[in-house]
Formats: C-alpha cells, structure tokens, sequence
C-alpha cells in the first residue's frame, strides 16, 4: 500500500538540502525554477541528475533543449530561491533584473552563485509526475565564496 502524498511531504520536509536553480534555454525561450531535488551521480563521466515535475515551463525547456544549468545559492539568496519557486511566478520572467551568463549549452547561469554546473542530457526516466534528467556536466566552476543556502523543514537555514 502506497503512503499518501501528504505523509510523504510531511516526512521529506526533515530531509535537510541545498537549493539549486535549474534554468534552460529553447531559442528565445528562457525559464528557471528551484530545486533542492539535483544531485552527483559519477564523476567519470561527470554526471548529475535532477526531478524536473512535468507541469512546469522549465521542464519543458530542457525536454526540447537537451541542456541545463545549475546555479548553487548561497546563504542571504532566500529571495532568489523564493523568486523561482512557486506556482504564482511560473509564468513570470523570473531572470528580470538579474545578472547572468552562459557557459557552453547556453542556458543562463546566476552571476551570483558559490557555484555552477552546465549540462547536457543523456537519459530521461519519467517518473510518476516527473522526469529524472540525467545529464554530463560540460562546464562547471566553483564562483565565489560563501556558505550553502540550506532548506530544511520549509525554512531556509545555514551552517553553524
């Protein structure tokens, strides 16, 4: 018997995380969102993973682009974090007024972040209402100092 979905968030919510923003680049078509849902699976190849949920835009955007970024937050990002999640902003343009650039694949990557990760998809498992991307990193650099924004029990949090 399955556990019912609001059994299975109240138990994920003590599962501390960091926060990424997952953003991809179709053409002109450009969005991101949040997701503490990202991480390493080898490190020959390089390969990362990420739960992207079917209904939003992103998911989207790299089910036609192939490529991904990742932008690890740091602590005192919690707006930047707020800012790409959420159901209310999914159809806002959530880089307004936000700096970035572009490694290799050509999705956006924060300019303020500790780091980054530029991907290019090489497997998609859908996943009940998500897909799990499996994607090699082809461009990756630690940015700037700074301690991980850390989300734990719908609070953002930091190191002691």
């Amino acid at each position: 018997m399955a556990v019912d979905p609001e059994t299975l968030r109240a138990v994920m919510r003590h599962w501390t995380t960091g926060i990424t923003i997952v953003a991809a680049r179709d053409g002109a078509h450009v969005h991101g969102m949040t997701v503490n849902s990202f991480t390493s699976v080898s490190l020959e190849p390089p390969l990362v993973l990420v739960c992207i949920e079917h209904a939003v835009r992103t998911y989207a955007l790299i089910e036609r682009s192939r490529a991904f970024a990742l932008s690890i937050l740091r602590e005192g990002q919690q707006a930047i974090s707020d800012r790409f999640a959420g159901r209310e902003t999914e159809n806002d343009d959530r880089f307004a007024g936000l700096k970035t650039f572009t490694a290799v694949t050509g999705a956006p990557i924060l300019t303020e972040n500790i780091g980054y990760l530029d991907c290019v998809v090489v497997a998609a498992h859908p996943a009940g209402t998500h897909t799990i991307f499996v994607a090699e990193v082809v461009a990756a650099k630690v940015q700037n100092s700074g301690r991980p924004l850390l989300y734990y029990n719908r609070n953002y949090h930091s190191l002691e």
